[in-house]
């Protein structure tokens, strides 16, 4: 049997894996073993799960990860999610759809110390969803803006995304970290713009939010400012090159410990619950990328890699379309899979062609994330959906969806700036 049709075969059965509920890392892993043996031999399989394992372990970017992590959630227990949206909806409250935009601003200063997209959406529907409803918010627009808000996490550094991505494809995490923060701002600013053009064609959909005086307003920033300072202090000595990734998530973490008890909300308890999910997060994903490199080293020996490299070569196709049939196929996946399972399964497929294709790597990473995110908002899968109905359990589901759709229609059209002006994403790297 020739070596793609054993590669097309494995992809096969690792859908079906995925589709059965067996854990992705662990199915990636189990087929890129046996794929590998296969195609190679039993001994060279025993000695790339070493070697891989060996990689994974003494990688100093796979640092970066639980450090990251363990800032979150040291920030999570100290209630910065609520201090955020307060800031937030004191200063964007009174405008038509203030809260809804004071929801998106908060998610985007929480994704900045959370690293994830469904600890963003769970912390904003706890905190923003009482008070838009307090305020007669139409329900779809009210959770639509808790669900895309926490996609904005994909993008504004620290992103686990990015980490993984990095990892995957030797690219500097540095330079993606950078890379993500310009998007970041600009996607909040187009879902606020969303939620004008909604209330300009419903204005009940968003009423008025109460008004406070410039006092209150400034108040409400000394409760952020520490968090705002130690996130510019991380992503600014990441971009001027003072410390290195893992480095810049030590210093996080220290902070975060620092902030938190000098609020005098880092209780023991909490402690104990951030270190805990700090561990367990971080297991998953090291099996995940664990499983992940495994099975590239059997995507590559199937040389369906190179196959579709060649193909689309002599297509004739223009790389531009090429990178839209691309984006296309993550819009899709997106439909059936997460955002990580897509990330592992499609890099070592799309990646070496959009390097042939002369793409930049940062640039088609910031995509890619971009894309994988948007499933996060998406049917059938939608994973933030499913946090917030889980969080606020008399909502539908349906209307939760309902109300992520302009979010979506946001999302396209920020792809599809980024494409058109690369340099939104190029321009802090190359600093």
């Amino acid at each position: 049997m020739m070596a793609v049709t054993i590669g097309f075969l494995g992809l096969g059965i690792l859908f079906s894996f995925i589709a059965l509920g067996m854990p992705i890392g662990f199915a990636m892993g189990l087929v890129g073993f046996t794929g590998f043996a296969v195609i190679i031999s039993f001994d060279a399989a025993i000695v790339r799960i070493g070697v891989t394992a060996y990689d994974l372990a003494t990688n100093e970017a796979i640092g970066t990860i639980p450090l990251f992590l363990f800032m979150a959630h040291v920030l999570f227990a100290s209630g910065i999610g609520r201090d955020l949206y307060d800031f937030a909806s004191r200063w964007l409250g009174r405008r038509r759809g203030g809260l809804a935009m004071a929801t998106v601003g908060a998610s985007s200063g929480f994704a900045a110390v959370s690293a994830s997209s469904l600890a963003t959406t769970a912390t904003m529907g706890l905190v923003a969803m009482p008070e838009m409803r307090k305020h007669n918010y139409n329900v779809s627009m009210a959770s639509g803006s808790v669900v895309a808000g926490g996609t904005i996490g994909s993008l504004i550094p620290p992103s686990g995304m990015f980490i993984i991505y990095g990892i995957l494809t030797e690219t500097s995490i540095g330079k993606m970290f950078a890379a993500g923060i310009i998007p970041g701002i600009l996607l909040a600013l187009f879902y606020m713009i969303a939620i004008a053009i909604w209330c300009r064609l419903d204005p009940n959909a968003g009423p008025r939010g109460p008004k406070y005086t410039l006092k209150e307003k400034l108040w409400s920033f000394t409760r952020t400012g520490e968090v705002i300072v130690l996130f510019a202090l991380v992503m600014g000595g990441i971009v001027l090159g003072w410390f290195t990734p893992t480095e810049a998530g030590a210093i996080g973490a220290f902070g975060a410990i620092v902030v938190s008890v000098a609020r005098r909300r880092l209780t023991w308890a909490a402690a104990r619950t951030a270190i805990y999910s700090t561990l367990k997060t971080t297991g998953m994903i090291f099996g995940i990328l664990f499983g992940a490199l495994v099975f590239n080293s059997f995507i590559t020996a199937s040389t369906i890699p190179l196959n579709i490299v060649n193909f689309v070569t002599d297509s004739g196709l223009p790389p531009m379309a090429v990178l839209f049939l691309v984006l296309g196929v993550y819009f899709v996946l997106g439909m059936v899979l997460d955002a990580s399972a897509m990330m592992t399964l499609t890099i070592p497929l799309f990646f070496p062609l959009m390097m042939n294709l002369g793409f930049d790597a940062i640039l088609f990473g910031v995509l890619v994330v971009r894309m994988t995110e948007i499933a996060l908002i998406t049917p059938p899968v939608g994973m933030n959906v499913y946090i917030l109905s889980g969080v606020v359990k008399d909502i539908p589901l349906e209307k939760i969806f309902k109300g992520a759709l302009p979010f979506v229609a946001a999302d396209i059209l920020h792809v599809a700036m980024l494409i058109g002006f690369p340099i939104i994403v190029l321009w802090l790297p190359s600093l």
